[in-house]
């Protein structure tokens, strides 16, 4: 399957140009809180959520850097690219999504309708060496890839050190 395009919203920054900390602890609180139920069989604690009914778990994402770019791979199985959305506020990478699933069964005597609905949001400072004007997105079987380019005047200088006299 070729990689398919996802488009890269500019949003305008928030007044604070902080990020969202508050939501963004929260959804770490629910990942650590899934990880340690699901380690015993349990359900997540659907408790300490705010959202009722069916919630998506936040998906993990690797972050690598090198001397050019930072790049960012979210697993998404069972996404499409319209299920998705990257927007840049800032130096603040969001990724959102929502996944929808409907199943219906008849046969003699019964009739079976279950529908399911998740949403996740992530979001990511970048440091300021990235160059937000040159952000590319793509997702390829089940894996979202986001590459942020990285500044030509973040390259680190090096700096010689010379002997005191």
């Amino acid at each position: 399957m070729a990689d398919t395009p996802v488009p890269v919203k500019q949003t305008t920054a928030l007044a604070s140009g902080a990020p969202d900390y508050w939501r963004s602890f929260k959804t770490e609180m629910d990942r650590l809180f899934d990880r340690f139920t699901s380690t015993f069989g349990v359900a997540p604690f659907q408790a300490f959520r705010s959202e009722p009914g069916f919630s998506m778990p936040t998906p993990a994402v690797d972050i690598t850097e090198d001397d050019s770019a930072i790049k960012l791979t979210a697993e998404l199985p069972g996404m499409t690219e319209k299920d998705i959305q990257v927007s840049l506020s800032g130096n603040t990478l969001t990724i959102k999504g929502e996944k929808r699933q409907e199943r219906e069964e008849q046969d003699k005597g019964y009739h079976l309708s279950e529908r399911s609905y998740g949403a996740f949001q992530r979001s990511f400072l970048l440091p300021d060496a990235a160059d937000c004007d040159k952000v590319d997105a793509s997702f390829a079987n089940g894996v979202l890839s986001v590459t942020v380019q990285k500044s030509a005047q973040a390259a680190p200088k090096k700096i010689e050190v010379k002997a005191a006299a």
